[in-house]
């Protein structure tokens, strides 16, 4: 066993009705005034009345109008507005860039630094606000990371912001948050949450504690993915992914994502592909690359998430988790080819040079890949 470090959120309430546990924290940290990241579709579905209610005790702003899938300028702008307010609490309530954001918040409010600067250098980084995560999707698992994706239009990619200081100081946990999230949006942050946790356990970096949470993470999203998609009733499909989804964004802490992630990222940086949708159509090609480099990893968690497969040969069992991967993508009728998004041929060489140059992701994989290897991977996707 090699020396490893887990760095997870201090505290995390989980169960129905755990909104509730907002009155503690608010308590606990003694706050007075409470910064909400959100967004309007979040907003206007009513998932931040309760929030609003409990925090109309102490003084509240409320920003709402992020752009989806923000750029740096984005979320500087939104925390220019608030940087001269005495925020005591950061809250995120939404997706993964509405978390993000709120995590990036908790940083750079107070500080002599900005946004642009920690792209350049992240070490930088100093926490100045208490912060408290809300996920009302199932898939980011920005809840539990210390890691904040913002898009480089110049660059036509995204770039992660990675610094501990951002693991968020509490987290809830509430199905009641995800009951009415459409089947669309299920699908794209529930594959990039399976996403997580195959790509964690299979990264060079993985360790025994970020394998403990991937593959917990893997058993719920595999056995619950498709059931919380086919049937927006079934809370308990839908709480295990839940639970899953902070399980994997607790492993990309302790591990980290690989070519998935890294390929994925001028898909949405350029043309403005949804996250987990780029990892969706990238995800069974990568590991299928992958799979002579890791079949051992890919077995063994066969093993843990399909114990009857125990007695194959691991090479069927390796075969058999990417089926999954790809029978996981069909049922929840996320498209593979990347025309269906207006990407052309042609945009090889900027997909191409762009994907290798993630270079923080891409030294996770398993398998080098080459320039001729990434357009290989690309070219898969027409």
């Amino acid at each position: 066993m090699k020396q490893c470090q887990l760095t997870i959120p201090g505290v995390v309430y989980a169960g129905p009705g755990s909104v509730e546990k907002i009155n503690e924290v608010l308590q606990r940290e003694k706050a007075q005034s409470v910064l909400l990241f959100t967004d309007k579709a979040v907003r206007g579905a009513g998932l931040t009345k309760r929030v609003e209610e409990i925090c109309s005790a102490v003084k509240l702003t409320v920003i709402d109008d992020l752009a989806s899938e923000p750029s740096y300028q984005d979320v500087e702008r939104v925390i220019d507005e608030v940087s001269v307010a005495n925020i005591d609490l950061v809250i995120g309530v939404g997706g993964g860039s509405v978390m993000d954001a709120a995590k990036l918040a908790s940083i750079v409010i107070g500080a002599d630094y900005g946004v642009r600067d920690l792209l350049k250098d992240p070490t930088i980084a100093k926490k100045y606000i208490k912060s408290l995560m809300i996920p009302t999707t199932c898939g980011t698992g920005s809840e539990a990371t210390c890691n904040s994706i913002v898009a480089i239009p110049e660059e036509q990619s995204k770039q992660g912001i990675v610094n501990n200081c951002m693991i968020p100081d509490y987290v809830i946990l509430d199905a009641e948050m995800i009951r009415h999230l459409p089947p669309k949006v299920l699908a794209a942050t529930g594959v990039d949450a399976l996403a997580h946790v195959v790509e964690c356990f299979t990264s060079n970096k993985a360790t025994i504690l970020s394998d403990t949470y991937a593959i917990e993470g893997a058993k719920k999203i595999f056995h619950n993915i498709r059931e919380a998609y086919a049937d927006g009733d079934n809370m308990d499909a839908k709480t295990e992914m839940l639970i899953g989804a902070f399980y994997g964004g607790v492993a990309i802490t302790g591990s980290g994502t690989t070519a998935v992630h890294a390929l994925s990222y001028p898909l949405g940086g350029k043309y403005h592909i949804a996250h987990g949708v780029s990892n969706a159509i990238l995800i069974a090609h990568v590991m299928e690359f992958n799979k002579d480099a890791c079949t051992e990893r890919l077995s063994a968690l066969c093993d843990a998430v399909y114990p009857e497969k125990y007695a194959e040969t691991a090479d069927s069992k390796a075969d058999y988790i990417i089926s999954e991967i790809k029978d996981v993508v069909a049922k929840v009728h996320i498209p593979t080819k990347l025309d269906e998004f207006g990407v052309k041929k042609e945009d090889l060489d900027f997909l191409v040079k762009a994907g290798s140059q993630q270079t923080r992701l891409l030294v996770n994989n398993c398998k080098e890949l080459s320039l001729d290897d990434i357009r290989y991977l690309y070219e898969k996707l027409f």
